[in-house]
């Protein structure tokens, strides 16, 4: 076994294991309550590479070889209704689901038009789903123009699920409004475990969380899928992250993943998917899930994919009703690496300018002094702002630089006004944000997370150093080009708020 050294500055314990196609031991385990029953693909591929035998052979001998499969190629395989796939394989692939938004949806429809015709129905109305969320709240006229084309082609097209929003003065007022596509795909049941789920979005990987194929496409791949419900799709080679040991109650799923990214570097997974399995991987909840997947492409990943348990199953329960089928990696899968993790020796971590992989320690950018923080975008959940708020109630002290708050969904909004903190005697995050003097919570959407029009809420219009839980911090990011950001989790980003400086959040978590 090839083992990489302790990284010193994290005192994490990692194990890299280059495998190539050797097998590994698959830790997913059949689980004993009710869930959608798998149904056993016979194998029929028998490659003939001789003339056809006169005599019988030997019942011992006979039948085609199946190797193992990891999760990825299980899901490929079903969709292109092959039984054995293997990494580098190009296939034509049923898609289960195809989302778009309001930056690249006009993009795709206007292919789609040009390449199939005027006139041309989507393959299925109740598989493409239009989620308007990067570009709402502003006076833009093209970003306005761009919702008004989501708009005009889904009446035009029936689109079942479009998610549409009208009066731009108060969200509240349009109930078929979501807001950021990869949290509201998941909280209206878009998401299951098996399925392929393709995006115009990069971060549509969000979406492995639950089990499934989940990746970004571009409009030209996009306008092709709404015609034809097909994609033809390279099968990539899996890297496995096995992530044990208790999580550190000062830790959250973003720290595991700047983690992981800063071990890979932005290359080190491109065009591989990256499978998260172990003990921590089934501690964590369905929201921290997805921010673990989320940020797959980061490391240039293909896609991100934890196996489907319990906490899936319970999450779908009242989200959907359609049936779905998990898959797991076999015993025998090939894997392309194995990187192992101690997770209870991880520290807090940020991702200093301009690059997710520059990985450091809160505790060692304690001088770093900053302007602003910002907790929102696809690290925006329910789970996310109880975080904060849990250090803003710890500390009992105000933030002293602005604080941005922006909820991914309608429904993350409603939470934060709705659900008591725990030990907060009952408390609303509402109450202890405005307690602490942040920003009141602002309208659901992508925010400030990709720059936007100038009048963007929170967007960064002058050189300012951001604490911020979205998911990149290339210059220009969220606005102005000389800005710089400081991913965290957002423990790190309310204790970095409360300083103002980059601060570890054990300073008021212990």
């Amino acid at each position: 076994m090839a083992s990489s050294p302790v990284v010193p500055s994290s005192s994490l314990l990692v194990e890299k294991k280059d495998v190539g196609l050797s097998a590994f031991r698959s830790q997913a385990a059949a689980f004993a309550f009710s869930a959608p029953a798998s149904k056993k693909r016979a194998s029929a591929k028998i490659v003939s590479v001789m003339a056809p035998q006169q005599s019988a052979r030997k019942p011992s001998i006979t039948g085609a070889v199946k190797t193992g499969m990891t999760m990825t190629e299980k899901i490929l395989a079903r969709a292109s209704e092959k039984s054995q796939l293997s990494p580098g394989e190009n296939v034509w692939v049923n898609v289960d689901i195809l989302m778009t938004h309001d930056v690249c949806g006009p993009g795709a429809f206007g292919i789609f038009k040009k390449e199939l015709g005027e006139n041309s129905k989507v393959w299925d109305r109740e598989k493409l789903v239009v989620i308007p969320d990067h570009y709402i709240f502003t006076t833009d006229e093209r970003a306005n123009r761009n919702v008004d084309i989501l708009r005009d082609f889904c009446t035009e097209q029936n689109i079942k699920y479009f998610y549409d929003i009208k009066d731009l003065g108060n969200f509240r007022a349009n109930p078929d409004y979501k807001g950021v596509c990869h949290v509201a795909l998941a909280q209206e049941g878009h998401c299951r475990p098996g399925e392929v789920l393709l995006g115009t979005d990069s971060h549509t990987c969000t979406a492995g969380a639950f089990g499934q194929f989940a990746t970004g496409i571009g409009i030209t791949d996009a306008g092709f899928v709404l015609g034809t419900g097909k994609l033809l799709l390279k099968v990539p080679p899996t890297l496995r992250f096995v992530m044990d040991g208790e999580m550190p109650d000062y830790l959250l799923a973003k720290d595991l993943i700047l983690q992981i990214i800063g071990e890979i570097s932005v290359a080190g997974a491109t065009y591989k998917a990256m499978e998260f399995v172990g003990s921590t991987v089934e501690s964590l909840t369905m929201e921290d899930r997805m921010t673990l997947c989320n940020m797959v492409v980061e490391a240039g990943g293909k896609n991100g994919v934890v196996p489907a348990d319990s906490t899936t199953y319970k999450y779908l329960q009242d989200k959907t009703s359609a049936p779905y089928e998990p898959v797991y990696s076999d015993g025998q899968a090939r894997f392309l690496s194995e990187y192992r993790f101690d997770v209870s020796k991880l520290e807090p971590l940020v991702a200093k300018p301009h690059s997710p992989d520059n990985r450091a320690l809160a505790r060692e950018c304690k001088d770093v002094k900053i302007d602003r923080v910002y907790i929102g975008s696809c690290t925006g959940k329910t789970e996310d702002f109880m975080a904060a708020a849990k250090v803003f109630l710890a500390s009992g002290k105000k933030v002293k630089v602005p604080t941005f708050l922006v909820p991914a969904t309608q429904k993350v909004w409603m939470d934060i006004y709705s659900i008591p903190v725990p030990g907060s005697g009952g408390k609303t995050c509402s109450q202890i944000f405005e307690e602490a003097g942040c920003d009141t919570p602002a309208s659901p959407n992508c925010g400030a997370c990709l720059g936007g029009p100038r009048d963007t809420y929170a967007r960064m219009n002058e050189p300012q150093v951001c604490v911020s839980t979205t998911n990149r911090n290339f210059p220009g990011r969220m606005g102005h080009k000389e800005g710089q950001i400081y991913l965290a989790s957002p423990y790190t980003a309310a204790a970095s708020a409360l300083t103002g400086f980059v601060t570890d959040p054990r300073e008021f978590l212990q």
